[in-house]
């Protein structure tokens, strides 16, 4: 599709991390895209992107008069906590375009217990839970219900509020923890306590217009810190897409049982949900069950996923938020595979190290690098947070674009880094 300068769009993204990143670069490569704005960004969105200084994601009305005078034909939310604050709620009564759900809709992740009534009251494959406030409750319920369970924090924990004890003193300890607020603030104080689902876990991105959806390949996560899928949950430490597990009959299924059904669903309840819509997925024995949504691209998955999308994913995204229909729900076009692999700060994740230099980033690399928690002090770039880069190669097989990844980040270092060195190990194998 081509456009004349004066239809090209003018488009923000918010958010900082590497899931934004992708996205910048994704838009960036758009025939549509104009001018690209980010807030607040990061060093490694700068070839794709322009910061907004002097402005704050969490200040809405600032926002709103900011994409007023530009004007902002497009603003793209990256991470889940503006949209369960209601931001596109915000900028939709402003008659600004807005790629994201409301704030009705984004319930979806920001309430695990609410997301877990509505899947009940939509016979939406899920684990069988129960719904805390009381520890005393808590502790007795997980005691007696026979599986071994998942405990999570009901509201929004920077993708951390999820626990899986080892036994029962561990069950206990957390449980009490959470609800007193001592792990995870408010997010904690009411707790959903699950069954174990046994089988592979999938993450699938379904960019929605209310009634029907375009599916991304489907991606495979890594959350632990260590190899062999040890240690404590952290955001994720690497991806790969499309992921041979979700076959083309599961994926089927997946449609048919649980996204579409979601999505009839949240119009039925008056909150059409338009925009992204993860769904985590655990493929058990009697098939697919949904782990959790989200109401956003995922990260580390949108690194992998986005580098083999074929289609303009700006066309897509203000085609939705400007209130058009993607036609029958049906799945992007895209080509080969792709690997993520994160580099972390030490300490991550209980805590991160910050100004740590980075070195290795001159010159080209076998795979792209988007940036997380970086940032600039005294003209280097140093460390800024916990997950602090995603190295993401492309190749017609997954194994070439796991040696590629790898090459890459055999040539970065900084104090401490931490990486997974499994990242698809067995997948690729399969593969090649």
């Amino acid at each position: 599709m081509t456009a004349s300068a004066s239809s090209l769009l003018r488009v923000l993204l918010l958010g900082s991390g590497g899931r934004e990143a992708a996205l910048a670069w994704c838009l960036h490569r758009s025939p549509l895209l104009g001018k690209l704005h980010v807030l607040p960004g990061n060093p490694g969105m700068s070839p794709w992107a322009e910061a907004v200084p002097g402005l704050a994601m969490g200040d809405q009305e600032a926002l709103v008069s900011w994409c007023e005078r530009k004007p902002i034909d497009l603003v793209v939310v990256g991470p889940e906590q503006p949209l369960v604050e209601g931001l596109a709620d915000r900028l939709q009564e402003a008659g600004i375009a807005v790629y994201g759900p409301t704030a009705a809709a984004a319930r979806l992740e920001g309430s695990k217990a609410w997301a877990k009534d509505f899947m009940g009251r939509h016979g939406i494959p899920t684990a069988r839970h129960r719904c805390f406030r009381d520890p005393g409750e808590a502790i007795a319920w997980s005691d007696s219900c026979g599986f071994p369970v998942v405990l999570k924090a009901d509201g929004l924990a920077a993708g951390k509020g999820v626990v899986l004890p080892a036994d029962r003193e561990e069950c206990h300890t957390v449980i009490r923890g959470m609800l007193s607020g001592e792990a995870f603030g408010d997010a904690g104080r009411s707790l959903v306590i699950e069954e174990r689902l046994e089988g592979p876990e999938v993450s699938l991105f379904a960019l929605c217009d209310g009634q029907e959806a375009i599916c991304l390949p489907p991606a495979q996560d890594h959350k632990r810190i260590s190899e062999g899928d040890r240690g404590p949950n952290t955001g994720g430490m690497g991806a790969f897409a499309p992921t041979p597990r979700a076959t083309a009959d599961i994926l089927q299924r997946v449609r048919e049982e649980i996204l579409l059904p979601t999505l009839r669903g949240m119009r039925e309840e008056g909150h059409p949900f338009r925009g992204t819509l993860f769904l985590g997925l655990m493929l058990t024995a009697e098939g697919p069950k949904v782990i959790e949504y989200n109401c956003r691209f995922g990260d580390p998955e949108t690194q992998a996923v986005l580098p083999l999308l074929q289609e303009d994913l700006l066309e897509i995204l203000h085609a939705i938020a400007t209130g058009g229909a993607v036609g029958e729900t049906r799945t992007a076009a895209c080509s080969g595979s792709a690997l993520a692999v994160v580099l972390a700060s030490r300490g991550y994740p209980a805590g991160s190290s910050k100004g740590d230099v980075i070195h290795g980033l001159e010159g080209e690399l076998p795979a792209r690098v988007f940036h997380a928690g970086t940032a600039l002090e005294r003209g280097q770039l140093v460390t800024a947070g916990g997950r602090v880069l995603a190295l993401s190669a492309q190749a017609p097989s997954l194994a070439e674009a796991r040696q590629q990844a790898y090459a890459a980040v055999a040539r970065i270092r900084f104090e401490g880094m931490q990486f997974r060195r499994d990242i698809a190990a067995g997948a690729s194998e399969e593969d090649s």
